[in-house]
């Protein structure tokens, strides 16, 4: 059967589906519980996942008496019946989220040795345990993750600064559990799954330092409150470093590798060669889609580095900077697209789909878009010059003009991005 639009849309969707089911926490956490302990079970948590996984704690463990309290972000809360929910902002904290993580640091003191606390931390966290640091206040870190948000720096850049204006992050959260056991489940949104960035790490040690943080600010030319310079001019190291958290366990029930596998198998039961190409892929967007671009072409054209029909896979977590200019609306998926459109300049045969498997490419109501041979043809008949889109960041608006934006609601995981490019 010949790839046709129709054919290579579904195709698209389908693979991105299975990345998004794969890390469900429904199907995937109950396998990962501990033993449960002889004294109490308190459960606490956050992310955009965080309800979910509590539902999901509550429904493996029945007849438990579970505790405590999951912070996720507004919309994405479900049905708990003994686990509190407190929904709050993302990606820029507010009083909510302040509030939330001063219940969950409240909830794990005070107890003993044959008590569990229960973490439960996906993508999101660091955003929604918003406790400012003593001397600091929730201004100061608001102003800090916009910046951040703006500058172009990766996510673990951006944890770093997090981490060290908080009094939560950075195995703050473990420390104060002591001597209960702490055992995490954790869902990898991060490139390299690095658990001291998932969430800014709350509780796991914390290998970083005020001066890294300092140089990070630094390094994007991001200017300092006077109270978070005074916060991080400070040289000692207060975050607890490896091998300080004897009581405390991490379990990853979900990674970016995981969905990529799955949207991989799924593309074999559909007729087309996957090939993964990483999960751990950082860098611009525009820059990406460039890259992307080429493979594409070697594909379509020689034959490498597999024959067609063949997709193209990856994950991790691409940047925009968006400078001092005016920006339009849109997020790093759909920029990335719009940037891989044009480099492939129509490529007959060649589809492509991207999209933040938690159902939101930056801020907007869809996860991402889908590329096709007649993307900029499209485009410009609707009045669109996409190069100019692409410079002034709005390639949002393009895809929802031309119909091409993936809408799937909040998925209630997130394991980063899934890039899938389909040469017939």
């Amino acid at each position: 059967m010949a790839w046709d639009d129709s054919r290579a849309r579904a195709a698209l969707r389908q693979v991105f589906d299975a990345a998004v089911a794969a890390a469900d926490p429904r199907r995937v956490l109950a396998r990962h519980l501990p033993p449960r302990p002889r004294g109490r079970i308190v459960v606490v948590g956050a992310g955009k996942s965080a309800a979910v996984m509590a539902a999901a704690v509550e429904q493996a463990w029945p007849d438990a008496a579970l505790e405590g309290v999951v912070v996720t972000r507004y919309g994405h809360a479900v049905p708990t019946s003994r686990i509190e929910v407190i929904e709050a902002a993302h990606p820029v904290p507010d009083a909510s989220g302040e509030a939330g993580a001063r219940l969950v640091l409240a909830s794990v003191r005070g107890l003993g040795p044959d008590d569990l606390v229960l973490a439960l931390i996906s993508g999101g966290a660091s955003a929604l345990l918003a406790l400012p640091a003593p001397g600091l206040t929730l201004a100061d870190k608001q102003a800090v993750n916009r910046a951040l948000l703006a500058s172009g720096a990766t996510i673990a850049e951006m944890n770093c600064v997090r981490k060290h204006l908080s009094a939560i992050k950075g195995g703050r959260l473990a420390a104060a559990a002591a001597p209960a056991r702490l055992v995490t489940l954790a869902i990898s949104d991060v490139p390299g799954d690095d658990p001291a960035v998932i969430g800014s790490g709350p509780t796991v040690p914390d290998p970083t330092s005020f001066a890294e943080a300092r140089a990070l600010l630094a390094r994007h030319g991001i200017a300092a409150s006077p109270a978070v310079a005074a916060r991080l001019a400070r040289d000692d190291d207060e975050t607890p470093k490896p091998g300080s958290l004897p009581h405390a366990a991490l379990h990853l029930i979900a990674t970016p590798a995981m969905a990529l596998q799955a949207a991989a198998e799924t593309a074999r039961l559909l007729g087309l060669a996957p090939l993964i190409l990483g999960d751990a892929l950082e860098g611009e967007s525009r820059e990406m889609g460039i890259v992307m671009a080429g493979i594409a072409h070697s594909v379509a054209v020689h034959g490498l580095p597999l024959p067609a029909p063949a997709l193209l896979l990856s994950g991790g977590e691409t940047t925009v900077t968006i400078g001092t200019g005016p920006a339009g609306r849109g997020g790093r998926n759909t920029e990335f697209l719009l940037s891989l459109a044009l480099a492939l300049a129509g490529q007959p045969g060649t589809w492509a789909a991207a999209g933040d498997t938690d159902g939101i490419d930056g801020t907007g109501d869809a996860a991402g878009a889908i590329v096709t041979p007649d993307t900029l043809a499209r485009a410009r008949a609707a009045g669109f010059d996409p190069r100019a889109v692409l410079d002034r960041h709005d390639s949002y608006r393009l895809f929802d003009a031309i119909g091409d934006l993936i809408r799937t609601g909040p998925t209630l995981t997130n394991v980063n991005d899934v890039r899938a490019i389909l040469v017939a």
